[in-house]
C-alpha cells in the first residue's frame, strides 16, 4: 500500500512539473498549426491565380462584345460577311479567344456566349481555376463567370446634310449620261447619294431604312438616352428655305428684273397737210375705234387710206389709268364727202390725220418696285402666292412662290471673304434681321423675273437700260430644290425615306448658298439659337455637317440665282462679261463663289461643327479636291468615284460620328 501510494505521488509531481515546463511546446503547437497555415498560404496562392484569371477573362470578354459590336457595321447581328455567317458573333468570339489564354494560370474549360438587343453586344464568359492547396479542405476547382456589354453610344448629336441638287447629279458618276435604263438600275449620282444617306441613317439612328445597305437592317433604334437629330440643305443654284422663316425676317417689297404694261408714244413722220384716214364702210363703232388705236380684229390689219384735206378741229386721244383706251378718239365716226354712207350699228369709219405721234401698249422692262406682302399669313406661316398686273395687257395674275429665296445685302469683288466683311450680311452665319431691308431677305420670284432685251436665245442685245416693247422677252434658267429642313428627330425611316426620295437634280452649282444656310440652321448662337444651343434638357450638343458636291462651281450671268440674274443685277461682281456672254458659265462669277465659300468653311468650323465634306465622281478636278480638303476640318475629306466608295465614306463618317465605348 505504501508502495503504491508513493508511485501515484511520484507520477502527479512528475505530470505536475511536466505541465509547468514550457520548453517542449512549440513543436506541438507547430504540429497542430500546419493544417491552418496550410489553408491560408494554399487560399492565398488559389485566389491570386483565380484574380488574374477573372481579370483576364473580363479582358476576353471586353474585347469580343467590341469587337461583335463594330463588325455588326448597319447594325445587324445576324448577317454573313466573306462567307462567314453570324460574322458578328463570330468576330467577338475570335476576339475573345485572343485576348484569353486558357493554358494561362490554370484556367480551364472556358466557355463564352454574345448576344444582340436593340443594338447593344452582351457576353457572357466562364473558366474553371483548379484549387492546389485548397484541395485538403474539399475544394478541387473554382468556376468564375464575367459579363461585359458594348454599345454605339451618341453623345447628343445634330447632323446636317449640305447636299449638291445640280442636275448633274441626274448623270452617271464618270458624268457620262444616265438613261431610262440606267435610272432603272439605279445608276445616277442622285440615286447613288440617296442609298448612302439611307445607310448612313440606318448605322447613327439603328432604324432601318428601305435601301439596301451593307450589314443588313438594325432596329431598336437610339433610345431616349440621347437626342439624335438630323436637318437637310439640298442646294443647286438657290436653296428652298424661305417658308422656315417667320415673317418678319422678309422685306414687304423689293426690287426685281420684271416689267411693267404701259402706254407708249413713238414720234412719227410730220405728214404735212392734215388729210384723212379711212379704215373702210360698214364696220362697228367698237372696231372702228381698234383701227384708230392700230389693232387688228378678225385676224385683219387696218390699212388706211388718204382720202383728202380734213375740215375742223383735231380730237385730242386719251387712255385709262390701266393703260385701256377710252372713248375719246380724235376722228368721226360717220360719213365724208365722195364716200359711201351706211346706216344703223355699221358706218363708214375715218380718222383726221394731223398728229406725229403714233401711241401704242406694251411692255416697259426694267429693274422695277414688287410689293409681295400679301406672301405673310403671320407669325410664321406664308401664303404661297399673290397677285400682279404682269397678265395679257397688264391684266392680274396668280404668282406663285415655291419657297426660294433672295440673299440680303452683300459686298461685291471682295479680296477675300475669310472673314466676310462686316456688311456682306449675306454671309453672317448668326445675324437676325433687325427691320431694315438690307437685313432682311425677299422670295425669288421666278414668274416674275425676264431677262431684258433678250428673244429666242439671242444674247447679243441685252442691255442695262429700261425697254419698252410689245415682245415677250424671255424668262431666266432657275432651279429651286426640294425644301430645307431644319433639325428634327426621325423616329420613323419611312418619314425620312420619303425625303431623301424627293431630292432631284435641278439647276446650276453655287456651293456658297448651300454652305451658309446649311450653317445658318445649325449655329448654336443664330437665328435658331432656341432650338439649337442645347436640348430640351439643358445638355451639349456634338454638332457635324455633311458636305457633299459632284462638281464645281458653275454660274450663269443669265441665271436666276439667290443674287437675282448676275448680268442685270451685278450684286456679287461687275465683272460678268459682255452681252453676248450672258448665257455662257462665267469664271469670274465662279470665282466669287469658291472664295465665298473659303471664307464660309471657315466660320462653320470657328463654330465648333465638325465639317466633313465629300466629292463625288469624275466632275470634281484636282484643283477643286484641294479646295474641299481644305474645306473640310482636319482629316475629314472623302473623295469616292463610285457607289460603293460614296457608301464607304458615309459609313465611315457614321461610324467615327457614332464612339464605340462598353458601357459595363
Amino acid at each position: 500500500m505504501v508502495g503504491n501510494r508513493h508511485s501515484l505521488m511520484r507520477a502527479k509531481a512528475f505530470l505536475t512539473e511536466f505541465a509547468r515546463d514550457t520548453r517542449a511546446n512549440t513543436l506541438a503547437i507547430m504540429a497542430m498549426a500546419i493544417i491552418p497555415l496550410a489553408g491560408m498560404v494554399g487560399g492565398g496562392i488559389d485566389i491570386s491565380r483565380m484574380y488574374i484569371v477573372k481579370t483576364r477573362l473580363q479582358h476576353g470578354c471586353d474585347a469580343g462584345a467590341l469587337a461583335g459590336r463594330k463588325a455588326m457595321a448597319g447594325g445587324n447581328w445576324v448577317q454573313t460577311v466573306n462567307g462567314v455567317a453570324n460574322y458578328p458573333e463570330t468576330t467577338a468570339k475570335q476576339f475573345f479567344d485572343s485576348n484569353f489564354d486558357k493554358n494561362a494560370y490554370g484556367g480551364t474549360s472556358p466557355n463564352k456566349a454574345f448576344t444582340e438587343n436593340a443594338g447593344k453586344v452582351s457576353g457572357t464568359a466562364t473558366a474553371t481555376v483548379p484549387m492546389t492547396l485548397m484541395r485538403i479542405f474539399g475544394r478541387t476547382t473554382e468556376t468564375l463567370t464575367v459579363t461585359c456589354e458594348a454599345d454605339m453610344r451618341l453623345p447628343n448629336t445634330d447632323v446636317m446634310f449640305v447636299l449638291d441638287n445640280t442636275g448633274s447629279m441626274d448623270w452617271k458618276p464618270d458624268n457620262s449620261s444616265c438613261d431610262a435604263s440606267c435610272k432603272a438600275a439605279g445608276g445616277s449620282k442622285m440615286q447613288m447619294l440617296r442609298v448612302a444617306v439611307k445607310c448612313f441613317f440606318e448605322i447613327v439612328a439603328r432604324l432601318d431604312t428601305d435601301a439596301a445597305c451593307d450589314g443588313g437592317a438594325p432596329s431598336g433604334g437610339t433610345g431616349n438616352g440621347a437626342q439624335i437629330r438630323f436637318g437637310f440643305v439640298p442646294y443647286s443654284v438657290n436653296v428652298n428655305v424661305g417658308k422656315l422663316l417667320p415673317n418678319e425676317f422678309f422685306a414687304d417689297s423689293g426690287y426685281y428684273q420684271t416689267r411693267k404694261w404701259n402706254l407708249f408714244a413713238t414720234p412719227q413722220d410730220a405728214v404735212g397737210t392734215p388729210y384723212w384716214e379711212t379704215y373702210g364702210t360698214a364696220i362697228s363703232q367698237a372696231n372702228c375705234l381698234k383701227f384708230m388705236n392700230n389693232q387688228s380684229f378678225n385676224g385683219f390689219t387696218p390699212t388706211p387710206t388718204p382720202v383728202g384735206t380734213a375740215p375742223g378741229p383735231v380730237t385730242k386721244i386719251t387712255f385709262n389709268s390701266d393703260g385701256s383706251a377710252s372713248t375719246e378718239w380724235y376722228g368721226e365716226w360717220g360719213g365724208w364727202s365722195g364716200a359711201s354712207v351706211t346706216s344703223g350699228n355699221n358706218r363708214s369709219c375715218r380718222r383726221n390725220r394731223t398728229d406725229t405721234v403714233t401711241h401704242y401698249q406694251g411692255w416697259t422692262y426694267d429693274r422695277l418696285p414688287i410689293n409681295f406682302s400679301a406672301l405673310k399669313a403671320g407669325g410664321s406661316n406664308w401664303n404661297n402666292s399673290f397677285t400682279w398686273p404682269d397678265g395679257a395687257n397688264g391684266s392680274n395674275r396668280q404668282i406663285n412662290w415655291d419657297g426660294c429665296i433672295e440673299e440680303r445685302k452683300t459686298v461685291k469683288d471682295a479680296a477675300s471673304y475669310n472673314p466676310a466683311p462686316a456688311d456682306a450680311y449675306d454671309l453672317d452665319i448668326d445675324m437676325r434681321p433687325n427691320g431694315n431691308a438690307e437685313t432682311q431677305w425677299k422670295p425669288a420670284l421666278r414668274p416674275l423675273i425676264y431677262l431684258r432685251a433678250v428673244t429666242g436665245g439671242n444674247y447679243s442685245n441685252a442691255t442695262l437700260n429700261p425697254v419698252d416693247s410689245i415682245n415677250n422677252f424671255a424668262a431666266p434658267g432657275y432651279g429651286c430644290p426640294t425644301q430645307a429642313k431644319k433639325l428634327q428627330s426621325w423616329p420613323v425611316a419611312s418619314a425620312f425615306d420619303d425625303y431623301v426620295d424627293s431630292l432631284n437634280p435641278t439647276g446650276s452649282t453655287y456651293h456658297d448658298i448651300g454652305m451658309i444656310w446649311g450653317a445658318r440652321l445649325m449655329s448654336p448662337t443664330g437665328i435658331f439659337r432656341s432650338e439649337n444651343e442645347f436640348t430640351p434638357q439643358g445638355g451639349e450638343i456634338e454638332r457635324h455637317m455633311i458636305f457633299f458636291t459632284d462638281g464645281i462651281a458653275q454660274a450663269n450671268p443669265c441665271e436666276y440665282s439667290a443674287y437675282g440674274v448676275a448680268w442685270f443685277d451685278r450684286r456679287t461682281t461687275e465683272n460678268v462679261g459682255n452681252a453676248s456672254s450672258c448665257g455662257n458659265e462665267n469664271a469670274n462669277l465662279d470665282a466669287q463663289i469658291n472664295k465665298r465659300l473659303e471664307g464660309l468653311c471657315t466660320a462653320v468650323k470657328n463654330k465648333n461643327i465638325t465639317l466633313w465634306v465629300i466629292s463625288f465622281g469624275a466632275g470634281v478636278d484636282a484643283t477643286t479636291k484641294t479646295r474641299l480638303t481644305n474645306c473640310a476640318s482636319a482629316g475629314r475629306f472623302f473623295d469616292a468615284s463610285d457607289s460603293t466608295a460614296l457608301q464607304k465614306a458615309f459609313r465611315d463618317i457614321a461610324n467615327q460620328i457614332s464612339a464605340l465605348r462598353l458601357t459595363n
